[in-house]
């Protein structure tokens, strides 16, 4: 294990236990008694999402700065999503710029199964994913389920219950607003993007070519 203070460690330790106690919704933590740095859970994907009936291996790796400085996250499980590089890693806010000390593993867990509902194109690791998304939905929701079909669709050993509850959906969001799990809600908030987004890319290109 890193070289945490023991403040530190009795945290993570702390936090580990409570999760296993009361996992989340759809969220199952297996500890690693070895390197309680090493995290590493399961996330059933959100009913009304393309990647539901899906089960989602992800890995939270925390640095010897920790919690000064963010864990990295990254799928281990292969998905097809635009906020997750071809490499498994994950590209959200909590885990960059919006990072606190205060936040806790359940919320960074939290936040990652909300980014399988809703997607933020804008920030896309994979830009295939992010363009299918803003400009062809239902191309994008067939090709996340396709992935999550091939590469997720088994349950995990001894967490039949994962299943269960993956009906129902819930997250917590990111911005403190409900999230809806309605792929019709969701196509339309990221076709609400679409022109931002192409703005800003314009913008980028008229400053690029000022320079030249």
């Amino acid at each position: 294990m890193e070289n945490f203070a023991p403040t530190v460690v009795r945290r993570i330790a702390k936090e580990l236990q409570a999760l296993q106690q009361s996992p989340p919704e759809g969220i199952r933590v297996l500890i690693n008694e070895e390197n309680l740095a090493d995290i590493q859970a399961w996330i059933a994907g959100p009913a009304g999402t393309p990647y539901h009936g899906g089960y989602f291996k992800v890995k939270l790796q925390l640095g010897s700065d920790f919690p000064n400085a963010p864990p990295q996250g990254y799928f281990v499980t292969k998905i097809f999503h635009p906020n997750v590089s071809a490499s498994g890693e994950v590209c959200v806010n909590t885990l960059k710029k919006d990072w606190k000390q205060e936040l806790g593993i359940s919320h960074i867990l939290l936040t990652v199964k909300c980014l399988l509902i809703v997607p933020n194109p804008e920030s896309a690791l994979n830009e295939e994913a992010g363009k299918l998304l803003l400009e062809r939905y239902d191309d994008y929701a067939q090709h996340a389920q396709l992935m999550t079909q091939i590469h997720a669709a088994q349950v995990p050993p001894g967490l039949a219950n994962l299943a269960q509850e993956a009906t129902g959906g819930s997250a917590l969001p990111t911005s403190g607003s409900p999230v809806s799990t309605s792929p019709a809600e969701v196509s339309d908030k990221v076709t609400a993007k679409a022109p931002e987004a192409k703005k800003k890319a314009l913008d980028k290109k008229k400053k690029a070519l000022k320079r030249l």
